[in-house]
């Protein structure tokens, strides 16, 4: 497989507000393979759902592991109206899991032998940054793609100071 190319100092192309998306699970007990191996596989069967329907409007995201028990994902959504679509879409994997997860938790049959949480983020136009020294795109430059660094600003102030043509004109009265 050919290497992603590099492109010297790059910033990410975002305009707007970004959503950003956390997600993941804590092996409490490595022993219970049959309760955390499920939770990690229905991640993946709902990466690979989204990553099919682009219009349901996740961006991009990174796997990472914070240490040998906990798992996650970091989810670039187009907004938090598409984010709440899915979560909520009764055709979609993440609805049936959740109606398990919690007729299950009624039924008092929750061991405590996996942990899952997320935590979501609506970050404002001006509230973020980016920098990228001869990296591939990557992180919040993957979902909204990479421009030269010089687009933006080479400090970090620049770029905070940022505003794309839609936020930086003044909404028209009439």
């Amino acid at each position: 497989m050919p290497a992603k190319p590099v492109l010297g100092r790059t910033t990410a192309a975002a305009e707007g507000d970004v959503v950003v998306l956390l997600i993941g699970m804590r092996v409490n007990h490595f022993w219970a393979v049959h309760q955390w191996l499920p939770v990690m596989l229905a991640m993946f069967r709902m990466l690979g759902e989204l990553a099919r329907d682009e219009d349901r409007g996740l961006l991009g995201r990174v796997l990472l592991t914070a240490s040998p028990r906990t798992y996650y994902v970091v989810q670039y959504w187009e907004s938090k109206e598409k984010l709440y679509a899915y979560a909520t879409a009764p055709d979609a994997f993440h609805h049936r899991v959740w109606a398990l997860i919690n007729r299950r938790e009624r039924a008092g049959k929750v061991r405590g032998h996996v942990g899952i949480w997320h935590e979501t983020y609506v970050v404002p136009e001006g509230r973020y940054e980016s920098v990228y020294g001869d990296m591939p795109a990557f992180g919040l430059a993957a979902a909204h793609g990479q421009v030269p660094l010089e687009k933006r600003g080479r400090y970090a102030k620049d770029r905070f100071a940022y505003r794309s043509q839609r936020t930086a004109e003044p909404e028209k009265t009439v």
